[in-house]
């Protein structure tokens, strides 16, 4: 797995794209969401130039995981979408509070259901620690993330930090919650 983090105009040559291809695949045809997609991927009002992006590729190129981080100082996913999930409290609008959305870690090429939960797993808790290095080298002290319950778990096993910044909600059928993780 190589990671590679930046804005996307420091992105190389052909990585945007294939990153919003990727998110397209997690998001709208794995995971169902309802997301404004293009035939050539996933983007939203979130991508921006202010934006950083931490891209796992494999060994052959593919785009294997990935992570969006944005600073709290402007619209961010979490004040604009779901600012429910704080339990009445204002959203962070800190320079060193920063939102981890778009987070995925699914290698596509891998052939076994069992692979893939092991690859998964694994990548999932490599691309989360270099995500909050990132988020650290770009001043934060904190991250706040919409996620699902299952993601808690992994989190917990990682020894990450966490805790939930108010009760999940249930968003097309599926229990989602705000999370707060201490870098």
């Amino acid at each position: 797995m190589r990671v590679i983090s930046g804005l996307p105009s420091h992105l190389p040559d052909g990585l945007y794209s294939k990153l919003a291809l990727y998110r397209r695949q997690v998001f709208v045809e794995k995971l169902g969401w309802q997301l404004n997609v293009q035939d050539w991927g996933e983007t939203d009002q979130f991508d921006r130039p202010d934006t950083v992006y931490v891209v796992a590729e494999d060994s052959d190129g593919q785009v294997s995981g990935c992570a969006r981080l944005l600073p709290t100082t402007g619209p961010y996913l979490l004040a604009d979408v779901f600012p429910d999930l704080l339990n009445g409290a204002a959203p962070p609008r800190e320079p060193d509070v920063w939102e981890l959305s778009r987070f995925a870690a699914i290698n596509f090429r891998q052939r076994s259901t069992a692979s893939l939960a092991q690859y998964s797993a694994s990548s999932a808790v490599a691309l989360m620690r270099e995500a909050m290095s990132c988020a650290a080298a770009q001043g934060a002290r904190r991250l706040v993330t919409v996620t699902v319950l299952a993601m808690e778990r992994l989190i917990r096993l990682a020894g990450i930090h966490a805790h939930r910044a108010g009760p999940p909600r249930i968003v097309d059928g599926e229990p989602i919650y705000a999370c707060w993780i201490e870098l």
